[in-house]
């Protein structure tokens, strides 16, 4: 008996899952086909499901004549039925996920990027819980509910948890993705770094099933009140298609941000500045339909931004007055990350046995961060520029096996992680500042899904973490003449071994009212290069160098009703050891203390007729670590964001036209006092209110051309980014940009 599943214009369905009288009889492979043995289909019911459509059921009174059923499944009009593929590495609903997810589409992503091309501004200003740009080239103090987060691309991480460079938010060009994921609280099943969540970029792929299809956009961008120097520029060319088992995308893009100048025309201070900076995109992904149950797909991205700036920072006085750019040329070579690699190769193949899909994914990045060059470092002798680098190289083996268990339909996601993490800091004049830490890590892993009773949701899993960071023979880099200051560490190796747990409950029943409960774990060897590189001990093994195993306690709950869809929830994320950078000497350090962070999200947003939407959302976090002696302190600014609340009003008067208005409220925070020299420390400034606005809109010339446009900080407010008012240094206190006008017009075929 042959069974076909397919959507309403013919296209097949792979993986729908097909049951008879509920008991499982398998899942359609890539052509939406399922073969089954069983002959006793008359007088049954036969029920379909997939992600992303209604479920069907069908009561068939006679076997069909020609042994083949066809069913055709409607897509699904529950905007609570989001696909999401990070939380259990295969295609969930969002509304069967016992974790709090925001995931930004395609219309998300270009509203926002209509504004600003800038990854980092474009996740702050829309993702509850994550810390609002720094407007720079760095996302350094943009963390996730208070913990570091793991970027990922496809699964590729690009973040550098053993020494973090704090640029991987922008690591891709927003063109070639097709969505973000965001999964919030500790997770381990990605690994090392995601003590606060995961941050996943979907790139693109072809679907339409044309041999060719393309988009251009033309785009460029000024300050419209003090436009000298102003002008960007962006150029974006995609191509896709697919010929008979081949499909393919591919696309490059060259993006030029002009001078930045603040509300009063003054060009904004260069200490990681994006002003004349360069970003160059390069993808490609190839598909191949090897047979109707296997395909092999890989793909490659090559990612740089580099500031070549004709302006030097002239400092000013921290809460008085503003770091300014003024002409000059920056000695030494343009910072940013001048360049990062990503490729992979995934071999799929349904029906392995049992319905079971088996994914194995072999993936490489290689990243650069170049910082900027100082004349007089405060951690080593004499003027100098540093360069983090990081190597990866992982395989991955997923499967997942669906099967009845007692009545119970039941799932297992199991497999094997392999990663091998090169990651050091050297100056561009040959020193070294952090010496090379090789990590390999083997990470076994099972998740199982069970609907326990009907809509009642169980996940539940386990991680076990089995990693050996190796470190050679070292010097500490002199912070004086001739060597003075440095001191001979004897390297080894430094073991971590660590089991992940996760548990979580979702009940499903109702659309007004889906609730779920959360336990789960995450595992990172962070920030071990900031250790290793002020050591005060000659041997690895009289370093503190234990792990941040963070556990993440949730409940909260969506709801969808009437005109309204609404989520809230409120976690508790605790670590016995975790690494809080607080000001020793002029220079940051890891505090290895016990730390509470906690706080609550809510969203909510009304379809208030067919043309006019509203929403918004608030998210709070605080944080302490707990000291020797008992006593708790806050964590600084660095971990902890500001109360951030977002609203958005959508019209949209015809099919032509559609505008949407945002606004981005940070909160004031003050907890921190004066040091005995009447200063603040190092990321513990006191925090002022900040509310920016934005426009976004597109028209619709034809069905080939668009055009976008965008005002960033519509008003021309005069402010200073949460990061430089924290930060409380001279030379970081520089405003935010003022008014920028942005015009894109596409060409799509």
């Amino acid at each position: 008996m042959t069974i076909k599943v397919k959507t309403e214009k013919d296209l097949p369905i792979a993986g729908a899952t097909v049951r008879l009288n509920q008991q499982l009889l398998g899942s359609t492979d890539t052509a939406g086909v399922l073969i089954t043995t069983n002959e006793k289909i008359a007088n049954q019911k036969i029920s379909v499901s997939a992600i992303g459509f209604k479920e069907k059921t069908l009561s068939l009174s006679n076997k069909p004549s020609n042994n083949l059923i066809s069913i055709t499944l409607l897509a699904s009009t529950n905007v609570l039925d989001e696909i999401v593929v990070t939380a259990g590495r295969k295609p969930e609903s969002i509304s069967t996920i016992p974790s709090s997810i925001t995931i930004l589409n395609q219309q998300d992503i270009q509203a926002q990027t209509n504004i600003t091309n800038n990854l980092a501004t474009v996740l702050g200003n829309a993702i509850p819980g994550l810390g609002t740009s720094t407007n720079k080239a760095t996302n350094s103090g943009q963390t996730l509910r208070g913990r570091a987060v793991l970027v990922l691309i496809d699964g590729i991480p690009q973040s550098t948890p053993l020494m973090n460079g704090a640029r991987d938010l922008r690591t891709i060009d927003p063109s070639v993705i097709e969505r973000i994921e965001v999964i919030k609280g500790a997770t381990s099943i990605y690994g090392n770094g995601s003590g606060g969540g995961i941050i996943n970029y979907i790139t693109k792929k072809n679907k339409d099933g044309k041999k060719i299809s393309g988009q251009t956009i033309l785009g460029t961008s000024i300050n419209p009140f003090d436009p000298k120097e102003t002008l960007g520029y962006k150029l974006s060319q995609q191509l896709s298609g697919q010929v008979n088992k081949w499909s393919y995308t591919v696309s490059g893009s060259a993006d030029y941000t002009g001078l930045q100048r603040d509300s009063d025309g003054l060009p904004l201070g260069q200490t990681d500045g994006l002003s004349n900076s360069y970003q160059y995109n390069g993808f490609i992904k190839i598909g191949y339909q090897i047979d109707s149950s296997s395909t092999l797909t890989g793909f490659y991205n090559y990612y740089g931004s580099t500031q070549r700036a004709k302006y030097i920072s002239k400092n000013g006085i921290y809460g008085q007055s503003p770091t300014i750019g003024v002409k000059g040329e920056e000695p030494g070579k343009p910072a940013g990350t001048p360049y990062n690699h990503n490729a992979m190769l995934t071999y799929s193949k349904s029906n392995l046995f049992h319905s079971t899909q088996l994914d194995v994914t072999a993936y490489l990045n290689s990243f650069s961060s170049m910082n900027r060059y100082v004349a007089s470092g405060t951690a080593w002798y004499g003027p100098g520029q540093t360069m983090i680098n990081s190597e990866k190289k992982g395989l991955r083996l997923n499967l997942n096996t669906p099967f009845q268990l007692f009545s119970i339909s039941t799932e297992v996601t199991y497999g094997l992680d392999l990663l091998k993490d090169v990651t050091y800091q050297d100056l561009t004049d040959g020193r070294v500042y952090i010496p090379k830490m090789n990590m390999v890590n083997f990470a076994p892993y099972a998740q199982v899904k069970a609907d326990l009773i009907e809509n009642l949701i169980f996940k539940a899993g386990l991680r076990y973490e089995n990693a050996t960071v190796k470190v050679n023979d070292y010097n500490t880099i002199a912070t004086g003449p001739n060597g003075e200051g440095s001191i001979v560490v004897s390297g080894g190796n430094i073991p971590y071994k660590a089991t992940m747990f996760n548990a979580g409950l979702r009940y499903t029943k109702y659309d007004y009212f889906n609730p779920f409960v959360s336990f789960s774990q995450a595992f990172a060897i962070n920030e071990l290069g900031r250790i290793l590189r002020r050591a005060k001990e000659n041997t690895i093994g009289n370093l503190e160098t234990d792990p941040i195993i963070t556990n993440n306690y949730e409940a909260g709950f969506s709801s969808r009703f009437s005109i309204f869809n609404i989520s809230a929830s409120y976690y508790i994320s605790t670590s016995d050891l975790g690494v809080n950078l607080v000001d020793v000497g002029g220079f940051l350090m890891p505090q290895r203390e016990p730390e509470e962070v906690k706080g609550y999200e809510v969203t909510l947003d009304a379809q208030l007729s067919q043309k006019l939407s509203v929403g918004g959302s608030y998210a709070y976090v605080e944080g302490k670590a707990k000291m020797d002696d008992g006593s708790k302190i806050y964590l600084n600014g660095s971990r902890i964001a500001p109360p951030k609340a977002t609203g958005f009003l959508s019209y949209k008067p015809n099919q032509q036209l559609n505008l949407q208005l945002f606004w981005i409220h940070t909160g004031g925070r003050d907890r921190f006092a004066l040091n005995d020299k009447g200063k603040y420390n190092n990321s513990e400034g006191p925090i002022s209110n900040v509310d920016l606005f934005n426009l976004s809109g597109n028209y619709n010339l034809n069905k080939n051309w668009k055009i976008g446009f965008g005002i960033e900080n519509i008003f021309n407010t005069s402010y200073y980014p949460t990061v430089s008012q924290y930060r409380a240094l001279d030379a970081e206190y520089v405003k935010g940009s003022g008014t920028v006008t942005s015009l894109n017009l596409h060409y799509q075929f």
